[in-house]
């Protein structure tokens, strides 16, 4: 596949889009045609550009899309985006009237929402659909459970909304070690579920499955459960998120970041390089200066610990990483050259660097490596065949 690179800084993003199409289909094979899937696009699809990604997947058959705020889904809207979008924090006051009038869906947990989605669609004339999160054990939005009985006798009373979805979240899907903590969040859920037929409401969609749990439970309940939410695996991120004793899919990775060197030197043994001096020459040393750094995503715990390709060659950081300048040594690269293409996540020639050798070195998780990639570095889309 072949990208176009911006002009201006030599640093940029590829993101692959036949990949993402690609990871969209396998979920959908695996989960089967009867379920739907709502890929999450929120923090600009993990870094890979949430309106370019959304499109493409509208293109896929993707049948809902969560976001984490209204603003994001009204960027969607803006963009053309015309399948509907599931708002997975809820809303903030004051934000109710902008909710119906992009057509956004939120997830709610409390009475107070729902008092104020109810006023604003009895001003628009609206009868205004959204989705009750119950709190089954991840402990951060969600009805309590004790509290569910009370919440779905006052929601009987907004005859201006319709609850057309119940959803939850599970904690830890991706271990295997608790296993059984997330049979109980499930086994919760089925009864919140029942407990709201209970009550008269008939939610179409019913849903609980990030990515980890859609790949790898093998869910045993009513059969009522009918949407899941993919995240990262959708952009190829799954190493450090999937139950490693479930065989994966063919998850391929969406997302490349570059740049090329801006500067060559050789210095002298015994020469300190970057703030701090934290990394001293222990020999006459070919120092590279590429324009890229941590506002980029090139992350500061890499310093004198990560690696770039060169050359199809690996080279590693020295020096501390800054916020605009990474500092490579690539003496052993034979060859090298001023503007050389330098890989930071992505593949050259035989060698591949993943989202997920990063996050290890920088011991994090690959969502935080891809979501770092700041907003001035440029993304360049392609397809097959582009």
């Amino acid at each position: 596949m072949k990208f176009i690179t911006p002009p201006g800084r030599p640093t940029w993003a590829e993101i692959d889009l036949h990949n993402l199409v690609h990871n969209f289909q396998a979920m959908k094979s695996h989960v089967g045609h009867e379920v739907a899937i709502m890929p999450a696009v929120k923090a600009d699809a993990y870094g890979h550009g949430a309106v370019e990604c959304a499109r493409a997947l509208e293109r896929a058959g993707a049948d809902w899309f969560g976001v984490a705020l209204p603003e994001e889904g009204e960027t969607l809207r803006e963009a053309g985006i015309t399948r509907p979008i599931l708002c997975l924090a809820g809303f903030w006051p004051g934000q109710a009237h902008s909710l119906i009038a992009n057509d956004l869906t939120p997830a709610l947990f409390q009475i107070e929402q729902l008092d104020a989605l109810e006023n604003a669609a009895k001003a628009a004339g609206r009868r205004v659909e959204y989705h009750m999160k119950v709190d089954t054990g991840m402990g951060r939005l969600g009805v309590p459970l004790a509290a569910l009985d009370q919440f779905l006798e006052q929601a009987t009373k907004f005859n201006s909304l319709k609850l057309d979805g119940v959803m939850t979240h599970l904690a830890s899907a991706d271990l295997p070690e608790q296993a059984d903590f997330t049979a109980r969040q499930i086994s919760l859920f089925d009864e919140s579920a029942t407990k709201v037929r209970a009550r008269g409401f008939t939610p179409r969609w019913i849903h609980e499955a990030n990515g980890a749990a859609a790949h790898g439970i093998q869910r045993s309940s009513n059969g009522s459960v009918n949407l899941i939410r993919p995240g990262g695996v959708i952009y190829g991120l799954w190493r450090d998120v999937v139950n490693p004793t479930v065989p994966p899919l063919d998850w391929r990775p969406v997302l490349a970041l570059r740049t090329r060197i801006a500067h060559l030197k050789t210095l002298p043994a015994g020469s300190p390089l970057g703030y701090g001096g934290t990394f001293v020459t222990g020999r006459p040393t070919v120092i590279a200066t590429l324009p890229i750094g941590y506002e980029d995503g090139v992350r500061r715990a890499l310093s004198n610990r990560g690696r770039v390709l060169v050359r199809s060659q690996t080279a590693p950081i020295v020096g501390r990483v800054s916020m605009d300048l990474t500092l490579v040594d690539v003496t052993e690269v034979q060859g090298v050259e001023l503007g050389d293409d330098v890989t930071v996540i992505g593949r050259q020639g035989a060698l591949e660097i993943t989202a997920e050798d990063v996050a290890s070195l920088a011991d994090t998780i690959s969502y935080e490596v891809t979501c770092g990639v700041g907003p001035r570095v440029p993304r360049v889309y392609g397809c097959a065949g582009e």
